[in-house]
């Protein structure tokens, strides 16, 4: 008779032992989330721009962003549009914010480290949240002072120190997706392999 209930006591020990986990669990959640959203409630429309404004001024500081990138980043933290807006609008008239300055200096940086095409950083910028016109507008100045043809000519140069001319079909064809995959037009490529494959054979 004794063995029932020592079971029912062991089970009611459980249960309290569950809920009490629970409840410790839901405190716990709630210490994490509850302060910030109640001190956000607290805040004055000029105290939550200020925030916003600060938090924006941390993120630029970390490294340089698009308009549209930044935007993106401060309304995970602020579900105001209005004041997203409205401190976009003041970083933009500091001189903080310029999509045409950081289009033209992010390609700039790019062709110096290392040679790509055109449409690799096109790509790049796209996925920066650059519109497209003011992309295209900092590439045609990138371009114009480096060509195409002379930056495709350090990365074969850059590729052949590595591996050597190519030797067969095989390494010709790698050598050509390289090239691709780093943004140089089909054309170009087709012309700058054959012709490193040819002096491989004239040698």
């Amino acid at each position: 008779m004794c063995v029932p209930a020592q079971v029912h006591a062991v089970r009611s020990s459980l249960h309290c032992g569950k809920h009490f986990l629970c409840n410790m669990r839901q405190r716990r959640l709630k210490s994490k989330t509850s302060p910030d959203e109640s001190t956000t409630r607290r805040m004055t429309p000029e105290q939550i721009r200020a925030r916003t404004f600060e938090h924006a001024a941390k993120l630029l500081a970390a490294k340089a962003r698009s308009v549209a990138e930044l935007r993106e980043r401060l309304l995970e933290r602020c579900s105001n549009k209005a004041v997203v807006e409205t401190v976009i609008a003041r970083l933009r008239e500091y001189g903080y914010l310029d999509d045409e300055r950081y289009a033209l200096s992010y390609a700039s940086s790019k062709v110096r480290q290392s040679p790509v095409g055109r449409r690799r950083l096109e790509q790049s910028l796209a996925m920066k949240k650059v519109d497209r016109s003011v992309a295209d507008e900092a590439l045609n100045q990138v371009f114009a002072e480096t060509p195409e043809e002379e930056l495709i000519d350090r990365a074969i140069e850059k590729r052949l120190r590595l591996r050597g001319r190519p030797k067969s079909r095989a390494e010709a064809k790698s050598l050509f997706d390289h090239l691709l995959r780093q943004g140089f037009p089909f054309e170009l490529v087709s012309d700058k392999v054959r012709a490193a494959s040819r002096a491989n054979l004239d040698e």
